[in-house]
């Protein structure tokens, strides 16, 4: 396993990497590690997270599919500003429709799909805003996963399993893909 200062970016290329799954699953928790441990080696990255732009709309943005669509746009066109920038991007966002990952896979280049798997009933266990019970409830229904089904991208460059692993592992796994799909490198170690 590399540690953090053994990390390079590879070549001039800059990756986007979209994090997707239920509500949750752990999508900003392994941005915002992902996001510690390439810094801490050296390679500039930023993170977007679909509830942060979503808090700059405001109440103006609801949960519509068009709604969700222009959250999802919004994070592309910051990840392509980023990426124009020289900086590598981490974006954790639900992506549960269809329109929105094809608009993702179109619009983004050097795109890194990772589909955070979660069983629903585990999410809703973890629900550290409460979201599971509301719809539950009835004050809420709106929520992929409990309303809807959240339907796993048909294409993802890697899967990680939250339920299995835990935060480090997965942050590992996903480094891992980036190493051997030559994003980043692992440094030469010295003799």
């Amino acid at each position: 396993m590399a540690g953090p200062s053994e990390l390079t970016q590879a070549a001039p290329r800059r990756f986007a990497l979209w994090l997707m799954g239920p509500t949750s699953s752990g999508k900003t928790t392994l941005a915002e590690l992902l996001l510690r441990r390439l810094r801490s080696a050296g390679v500039a990255a930023m993170h977007y997270d679909g509830d942060e732009v979503r808090d700059f709309f405001g109440d103006s943005l609801g949960f519509q599919p068009a709604d969700r669509l222009r959250v999802v746009s919004t994070l592309t066109h910051l990840a392509n500003k980023s990426l124009a920038a020289g900086l590598n991007v981490v974006v954790s966002a639900l992506s549960a429709n269809e329109d929105a990952r094809a608009h993702i896979a179109s619009a983004i280049d050097n795109l890194v799909i990772v589909y955070v798997k979660c069983p629903i009933s585990v999410c809703a266990a973890r629900d550290p805003k409460g979201l599971y019970k509301m719809a539950d409830n009835g004050e809420i229904d709106t929520l992929i996963g409990r309303n809807s089904q959240y339907k796993p991208p048909a294409v993802a460059d890697l899967v990680v399993d939250t339920d299995a692993l835990s935060p480090t592992e997965a942050v590992e796994a996903v480094i891992g893909h980036l190493i051997e799909s030559g994003w980043i490198s692992a440094a030469e170690q010295s003799p």
